[in-house]
């Protein structure tokens, strides 16, 4: 039932083809039966009229086909009837090898409507573990004004190695994690997956920045340590770069904690200068290996109309056919008037141009700007 169901609201139409097309096979067959009709006794088109279900697979589905399929065979009886061949050996054997098509074109369709359906359903589950996992960035929180961009490097995925979140606390600040887990494909999701659910677990308590860095790479190194020395072995190069931000109110500024992470940039007018951490803490997940009890904060200015950019370095790396870094730095001067939804799009859409839409890596870029309180 939900197949038929499926199918009657999809229609008998192959995604992205006009139902206008069904004018090709009728056409043929109306051309094969006239001119077979008209044209000398010896002269026999009728084989020709399997093509018209043939076409028909390539944008329509049962339905459609099964009625070409009928149609032909139609016409290959009236073909029959007016030459006065219908009875004979070769015009018989014409209709059953058409029938026979025709069915079989049918079942095509049938297989493939009912594999779509389930790489349908696939892609619907895993598009919504995708978005509970990076769920969108809240685009107002306190005076801040936020937008973030996710660009998978594989196609058709929407969550890989990047990831980033939000988070309020109760002393009226917002927290902001940007990080770029080593590797690709399933393990870095998994591990991607962790920090956020560990992030939003405990990034809206009074914990401080650092405390807050400390219970990443912690879970982080917890989660692949549980199953004992053989899986640890094996997940022992794991780690994570990572940025947390915490930007108070009712204070001009944004204090950070820097884990191997490409600084921010901030934006002020035309000026772009990178928050560059003093102290660069090694990636998540190497910290209590290296025996790293404590992580310092950085305070930098963030007054009133600034931009801040966090981005993973997708963006930084990406290359165009010759070989050539995207200018991240040059063309966000040009954008700092935007409001950070904008940029976005003008990011996106400029990055994507310079690569060729193909990335090698997966690129975040989170943009915040502050409003007046």
């Amino acid at each position: 039932m939900a197949f038929r169901s499926w199918l009657d609201v999809r229609g008998s139409w192959r995604p992205g083809h006009a139902p206008a097309l069904v004018v090709i096979p009728l056409v043929l067959i109306v051309t094969v039966c006239v001119v077979d009709v008209l044209s000398q006794p010896h002269i026999h088109l009728g084989p020709l009229l399997v093509a018209a279900p043939a076409i028909t697979v390539a944008f329509a589905g049962a339905r459609v086909t099964a009625l070409m399929g009928a149609l032909a065979v139609a016409a290959q009886v009236l073909i029959g009837i007016l030459s006065g061949e219908l009875t004979t050996a070769n015009v018989q054997a014409q209709i059953a090898a058409l029938i026979v098509v025709s069915l079989v074109c049918v079942t095509l369709c049938v297989v493939r409507d009912r594999r779509e359906w389930r790489l349908h359903r696939v892609q619907s589950v895993a598009e919504a573990a995708q978005s509970v996992l990076l769920q969108p960035l809240p685009t107002q929180a306190g005076p801040l004004r936020i937008a973030g961009l996710y660009l998978p490097a594989e196609e058709e995925a929407e969550l890989g190695g990047d990831l980033y979140a939000a988070a309020r606390t109760d002393h009226h600040s917002t927290r902001l994690l940007i990080g770029d887990v080593r590797g690709n494909g399933l393990a870095a999701i998994n591990n991607a997956a962790l920090l956020l659910g560990a992030f939003r677990a405990a990034a809206h308590r009074q914990a401080t920045l650092p405390r807050l860095a400390i219970h990443l790479d912690g879970a982080f190194r917890w989660d692949t340590s549980q199953w004992g020395p053989d899986a640890a072995q094996d997940t022992s190069e794991d780690f994570a770069t990572a940025l947390l931000l915490d930007i108070p109110d009712h204070e001009p500024v944004v204090h950070l904690v820097a884990c191997g992470h490409p600084p921010p940039l901030l934006l002020r007018g035309n000026q772009l200068t990178p928050l560059t951490a003093e102290a660069s803490h090694l990636p998540i997940g190497f910290g209590g290996a290296f025996g790293i009890a404590a992580y310092d904060v950085q305070t930098f200015p963030f007054a009133v109309g600034d931009l801040l950019l966090l981005y993973t370095d997708g963006v930084i790396e990406a290359r165009n056919g010759d070989g050539l870094f995207y200018p991240f730095t040059e063309r966000a001067r040009q954008w700092t008037r935007d409001n950070p939804d904008e940029l976005v799009r003008h990011l996106r859409d400029d990055l994507l141009t310079h690569v060729r839409g193909r990335l090698n890596d997966d690129a975040a870029v989170v943009v915040v700007r502050r409003l007046a309180v």
